[in-house]
C-alpha cells in the first residue's frame, strides 16, 4: 500500500492535468527519456504504468462492458505482463509514436475544454463550445457512441441557450420590422428539465469507480471518468459528480477519509469486509481576531491556504474551538468582504455613502452591498492608479483573497455566505460574458442595452434597404424618445470616472456612434473593466486547486456548492434527518412542538436557526441528510434547583425560564422541555438572536 500511495499524486491531484501530467509540463521534455512496451504494444507515455496496463486490458478485450471492476482487478493482479523499456529518442523525426487516437491528438490542437491549461486562462465562448466538432475523449470519431455523445452535448448546450436563443428571435422580428413592439422581449423560455439528461446506467458506473480505494490509491480511474464528466457532465446528476469531484481534486488522504466517512455513514452497524481505514487529516488551527476578520484572514489565507492541513479557527478570548468556530469564521468573512467601502461589487444603490433604514421597529444599516441578483465586480478604469497602497492595489488583494477563501473553503468542506451572481460563477468557468449575461445581475441596465443594441439592428436593416435613416428617426427611438434626448456620453453609465474613450464625456451618444457606445459598455461592465480584479481572483484560487476541475458544474450548481442550499429543509422530511436522544424521541411532545416551529419559520429565521446551530447560516448540498454531524437534539436538564417532597421524591422546577444552548461543532442542540410552544418559540428566538457572536463554552 505505500508503494500504490506514491503514485497516487500522478493520477488524482488537482495540480495535474487530465492525463496525470504537471500543469505546463511539456510531454517532449527532458523527464520522458524511457520508452515502454508490453507484449510488443507500446504503453502510453500520459498514464502511469499501472493505468497503461490496465487501459491495454480493456483495448485487448475490445468492448469495455465484457470486463466489470472485479474481472478487471482478478485479470490484472494474476497475470505477468513483461515490460521491456528503451531509450527514447526526443528528435521530432525519431519520436517513436505515442499510438494517440486522432482524438488524443485533437486535443492538443484545438479542444475547446481544454483551451485553458496555458498559463494565462482563456475563455471560450458557450455557443462555440457548443457547436465545436470535438470532443474531449479518446472514443474515435467514427464510433456510433462519439457521434450521440456529441449530439446530446448539442442539445444539452442549446438548452442552456434556450432563454438567450428566444431572445435574439424577437429582436430579429423587430430588427426586421415583423413585430412592432418588444413585449415578448423577456417572456420566459421553456427548458427540457435537466434530469432529462441524466443516464442511468453510467451514473452507478461512475459511483462505483470512485468507491473504489484501490483505484484512488493507484491513481488508476478509468480515463472514461474523466472524459466523460469533463465533456458530457449532464450524463451524471450533481451529487454523483459532487463525489467524483472530492475524490479526485484533492489528493489521496482526503479521498479515503472521505470514502470512509461515506461507508460509516452507509454502515450503520459498523461491519464491513472493505472498511477503509486511514489516519486523520493533519489540521492547521489558526486564532484570530473576531474584530478583525478582514485582516486576519487575509494573514491566515497567505500563510496556510495552500497547504494540505484542514484550517480550524478559534478566536482570541473564547475557548470554543473546532467545526462551529471555523464556519462561523467563513461565514464572517463573507460579510466583510460584502462592505460597500472596499469598492469591490457592483451596487444597486445610486451612491456609495453608507446610510441607514427604518425597517419595521429595526434600523437596518446599509454599509453593505446591495445586489439582489447577486454580486458582481464593480468595474475600474484602465488608467486607475495600481501602485502600492492605492485603493485599486487594495481592491486587487482583496480579490485574491476571496479566490483563496473560496478554493480553501471547497477544499475542506466549508460553506461561505457569499451570495454571488451566475455571471460571476460563469466566468469562474471559465466562459465569455456578453450583454446578455449583463441581465443576470442588473436587470434594468441589462434591458436598456439590449433594447439600444436592436435599434442598431433596426438601422442596419433600414439602410440594408435603401431608406433614409435621418428620415426614418421615428423607426429608431428609444421608448419613444430620439438616441440624443437619453443624453448620454461616452462614459460608464453609474461611474462616470470611467470614461470609455479619450474625450468621451463631450461626445454625446447619437444614432451613428450608438453600435460603439454599447459595445464599449459591455466591455467595460464584463470584461476589460474587471478583467483584473477576476484574473487575481483566479491566482488565488490556483494556489489552492486547479480551478479548471469545476468546470463539470453548472453555474446554479458552483453556488450550491460553495454556498450551500438556499432553501434549507422541507417540513415533512425534518424528521427523517434529525437524531433525537438523552430525553427525547420522535414523539415527545417539546419535539413535536419544535418541528412545527421550525416548519414555519421564515427564510431569515431559517438561517439564524441554522448559523446557530451550525455556525454556518446555509446547510450543505443535500440538506439536513447531508449535514455532518446529524442534527442532534437533546433533553436539557433545568438549571434551577429541586425541591424534596415530603415522601423523599425530588420534583425539578419547570424549565421555562432557561434558554436552548448549543454545541456547534457536534450540531447538537440542548432544549428544554417547555411547558407551551408559545413559549418555546419566543426563547428559541432570543437564543438565536442573542447568542451569536462568541463561543464562551468548550
Amino acid at each position: 500500500m505505500a508503494g500504490l500511495a506514491s503514485v497516487s499524486g500522478r493520477g488524482i491531484r488537482g495540480g495535474r492535468d487530465r492525463r496525470g501530467i504537471p500543469n505546463g509540463t511539456n510531454v517532449h521534455d527532458q523527464y520522458n527519456k524511457l520508452l515502454f512496451t508490453v507484449g510488443g504494444k507500446q504503453l502510453s507515455k500520459q498514464m502511469t504504468i499501472y493505468q497503461a496496463i490496465q487501459h491495454q486490458l480493456v483495448l485487448d478485450e475490445g468492448e469495455d462492458d465484457r470486463l466489470n471492476g472485479s474481472e478487471l482487478g482478478n485479470r490484472f493482479w494474476s497475470n505477468i505482463f513483461t515490460i521491456t523499456y528503451q531509450k527514447w529518442d526526443n528528435q521530432a523525426d525519431g519520436a517513436p509514436q505515442t499510438g494517440l487516437s486522432s482524438s488524443d491528438k485533437s486535443l492538443k490542437s484545438g479542444s475547446v475544454l481544454n483551451s485553458g491549461s496555458d498559463a494565462r486562462w482563456q475563455q471560450s465562448s458557450l455557443f462555440d463550445s457548443i457547436l465545436h466538432g470535438e470532443l474531449p475523449c479518446d472514443i474515435e470519431k467514427s464510433s456510433p457512441t462519439y457521434n450521440i455523445l456529441a449530439l446530446l452535448r448539442v442539445l444539452d448546450g442549446l438548452n442552456q441557450l434556450a432563454p438567450r436563443l428566444r431572445v435574439q428571435k424577437v429582436a430579429d422580428e423587430y430588427a426586421n420590422g415583423k413585430i412592432l413592439i418588444l413585449d415578448e422581449l423577456y417572456a420566459p423560455a421553456t427548458k427540457i428539465p435537466t434530469e432529462e439528461f441524466i443516464n442511468n446506467k453510467l451514473t452507478p458506473k461512475l459511483s462505483r469507480q470512485i468507491q473504489d480505494a484501490l483505484a484512488l490509491c493507484s491513481g488508476s480511474l478509468p480515463s472514461w471518468c474523466y472524459q466523460l464528466t469533463k465533456a458530457c457532465p449532464f450524463l451524471f446528476p450533481f451529487e454523483t459528480r459532487r463525489q467524483y469531484f472530492y475524490s479526485t481534486s484533492f489528493g489521496l488522504s482526503r479521498a479515503l477519509h472521505r470514502l470512509q466517512q461515506q461507508q460509516n455513514a452507509e454502515n450503520t452497524s459498523g461491519v464491513t469486509e472493505r472498511e477503509v481505514r486511514v489516519g486523520r487529516l493533519q489540521r492547521q488551527k489558526v486564532r484570530v481576531s473576531r474584530n478583525r476578520i478582514l485582516e486576519s484572514a487575509a494573514k491566515v489565507m497567505e500563510m496556510y491556504s495552500s497547504q494540505k492541513a484542514v484550517l480550524e479557527v478559534e478566536y482570541f478570548g473564547e475557548v470554543g474551538t473546532g467545526l462551529g468556530p471555523t464556519l462561523e469564521f467563513y461565514t464572517l468573512l463573507s460579510h466583510d468582504l460584502q462592505k460597500v467601502g472596499l469598492g469591490l461589487w457592483r451596487s444597486n444603490l445610486s451612491s456609495d455613502a453608507s446610510t441607514m433604514e427604518i425597517v419595521g421597529e429595526k434600523v437596518r444599516s446599509t454599509d453593505f452591498i446591495q445586489a439582489p441578483l447577486g454580486l458582481f465586480p464593480r468595474p475600474w478604469p484602465p488608467n486607475v492608479d495600481v501602485s502600492e497602497g492605492s485603493t485599486f492595489s487594495k481592491v486587487i488583494e482583496h480579490f485574491r483573497l476571496v479566490g483563496r477563501a473560496m478554493a480553501k473553503a471547497l477544499q475542506d468542506g466549508r460553506l461561505l455566505d457569499l451570495p454571488l451572481s451566475m455571471a460571476f460563477y460563469k466566468f469562474m468557468l471559465g466562459q465569455e460574458l456578453d450583454l446578455y449575461d449583463i441581465l443576470s445581475f442588473d436587470t434594468e441596465f441589462g434591458k436598456i442595452l439590449q433594447e439600444l443594441q436592436i435599434l442598431v439592428s433596426r438601422k442596419k436593416f433600414l439602410e440594408a434597404a435603401g431608406k433614409d435613416i435621418q428620415r426614418a428617426t421615428a423607426d429608431i427611438c428609444f421608448r419613444g424618445a430620439p438616441i440624443e434626448d437619453l443624453c448620454l456620453d461616452f462614459s460608464l453609465p453609474g461611474y462616470p470616472d470611467y470614461i470609455l474613450k479619450a474625450g468621451g464625456e463631450a461626445t454625446v451618444v447619437n444614432i451613428d456612434n450608438l453600435e460603439m457606445y454599447i459595445n464599449l459598455v459591455v466591455d467595460a461592465t464584463v470584461k476589460t473593466g474587471i478583467m483584473r480584479q477576476m484574473e487575481a481572483f483566479r491566482a488565488g484560487f490556483n494556489q489552492v486547486f486547479d480551478i479548471t476541475t469545476l468546470q463539470i458544474f453548472s453555474q446554479h450548481e458552483l453556488d450550491h456548492l460553495i454556498c450551500g442550499r438556499r432553501e434549507l429543509w422541507e417540513p415533512e422530511t425534518m424528521s427523517d434527518h434529525i437524531k433525537f436522544d438523552h430525553g427525547y424521541t420522535a414523539k415527545s411532545p417539546a419535539i413535536t412542538n419544535l418541528l412545527e416551529i421550525m416548519a414555519d419559520f421564515t427564510p431569515e429565521q431559517q438561517y439564524a436557526f441554522c448559523q446557530f446551530v451550525t455556525g454556518a447560516p446555509r446547510l450543505p448540498p443535500g440538506g439536513l441528510a447531508a449535514l455532518n454531524p446529524k442534527l442532534t437534539i437533546v433533553r436539557k436538564h433545568s438549571s434551577a434547583t429541586t425541591n424534596a417532597t415530603s415522601n423523599g421524591a425530588a420534583i425539578s422546577e419547570p424549565s421555562d425560564d432557561d434558554l436552548p444552548s448549543v454545541m456547534t461543532c457536534a450540531n447538537y442542540l440542548k432544549l428544554p422541555p417547555y411547558s407551551t410552544k408559545e413559549i418555546m418559540y419566543k426563547k428559541l428566538l432570543y437564543a438565536i438572536n442573542e447568542g451569536q457572536g462568541s463561543f464562551d463554552l468548550s
